[in-house]
């Protein structure tokens, strides 16, 4: 069993900045793709960051590239998105996930094992 936990998420004022984290145990956390998703009321979860197990690549949707940077700490078991220059766009509930050994980061449905979430409100 995995268990994920986010943290980090609140109201801020368009042009701040937030950062989430996502504390990951019971698994080798080295081994795990670790993604963030979004999602807002009536869509379906929006790929928006990813870090690869194997090497560390990243991966960004293209409207949080450049403002949005996601990093790993094997040590701490650890995934955080570090969020610049907000939008009110950026306003969703985000999820953290963990795909095992997944190369295909993009896809929600590739995920093994997903956190509760954790809201981010941008205020214009």
């Amino acid at each position: 069993q995995v268990l994920l936990a986010e943290s980090g998420g609140g109201l801020v004022q368009a042009g701040g900045s937030l950062r989430l984290s996502c504390a990951a145990s019971g698994h080798t956390f080295s081994s795990y793709t670790m993604g963030w998703f979004r999602q807002t009321p009536g869509k379906g979860r929006e790929f928006v960051a990813a870090i690869i197990w194997n090497g560390g690549r990243t991966n960004y949707e293209d409207s949080v590239k450049g403002r949005f940077t996601i990093s790993r700490d094997n040590a701490k078991k650890t995934v955080y998105l570090q969020m610049n220059s907000l939008k009110p766009d950026d306003t969703a509930l985000y999820y953290c996930a963990a795909g095992y050994q997944l190369v295909d980061t993009t896809t929600p449905l590739e995920y093994d094992y997903w956190g509760q979430g954790t809201q981010v409100t941008v205020s214009s």
